[in-house]
């Protein structure tokens, strides 16, 4: 597992994921003043099959930026909190911002410095950002803690890389993808890896639908993502065995 709490735990490339899903959907038409909406809509999170968390996302696309907008409300014990997020890179996946704050006090960013990622921190108690730097890419993945539409979005990034379509079928590459990644709220990178299992019959919300089963690992943790290829290839489910944890779009 990459992060705390238990349950919680970016690159979107989306010219070459509309040309990928252009088979299975329409293309989503740009709004007049040029920004493209690219997915939106909540996920929930449950532990042992009760709700314990709520993600609300919005992916926008504008003058080849995008933007991936997400907010945390967690309420356990009848004290809810929040977190938000905004992580801006560009069409080739490259990082230009990221910021993450709470309710309750402390906030960070990261942006390219050179050859590194420079984070800063700031903590409830102090004024003055702490400073940490990461020798790596500015094309390295944003996996942040709490936020699976993080997940999303490198899932976008393998299908581009990894996968094309032949006669109207997924292709992907056998062996796995591997990728940097830094986790800014737990101050800290690491490699992790994404390939594809196949697709699946998984009952949501009491329907069964035919989805893509994606599995993500690191050195201490497996996840499985399923993705709707039907419909932009969007994050529909996220099974964390390790922890009794499933997060579902709502």
């Amino acid at each position: 597992m990459i992060c705390t709490p238990a349950w919680a735990m970016g690159i979107v490339l989306v010219s070459s994921l509309a040309a990928l899903a252009a088979g299975h959907a329409p293309e989503k038409k740009a709004k007049a003043e040029g920004a493209q909406s690219v997915d939106s809509g909540s996920f929930g999170v449950f532990i042992k099959n009760q709700r314990v968390a709520t993600e609300t996302f919005h992916i926008e696309q504008q003058n080849g930026i995008s933007m991936i907008k997400s907010q945390l409300k967690v309420e356990t014990g009848g004290d809810p909190t929040s977190q938000k997020s905004d992580l801006e890179i560009t069409s080739n996946g490259e990082l230009l911002r990221y910021e993450w704050s709470q309710a309750s006090g402390g906030s960070l960013t990261v942006a390219p410095n050179n050859d590194f990622l420079l984070e800063k921190i700031t903590t409830p108690s102090s004024t003055k950002a702490a400073e940490q730097s990461f020798l790596m890419p500015s094309t390295s993945a944003i996996l942040d803690n709490n936020f699976f539409v993080h997940r999303e979005v490198l899932a976008w990034r393998y299908l581009s890389s990894a996968c094309k379509t032949e006669d109207g079928n997924l292709k992907c590459q056998k062996d796995p993808t591997e990728f940097g990644a830094l986790v800014p709220q737990d101050r800290t990178s690491m490699p992790v890896r994404m390939e594809v299992v196949g697709k699946e019959k998984v009952t949501i919300h009491g329907a069964e639908r035919d989805l893509l089963h994606l599995k993500l690992t690191g050195e201490s943790f497996e996840w499985g993502l399923w993705l709707d290829d039907q419909d932009h290839f969007k994050l529909i489910r996220v099974a964390i065995p390790a922890d009794n944890t499933e997060v579902v779009r709502d």
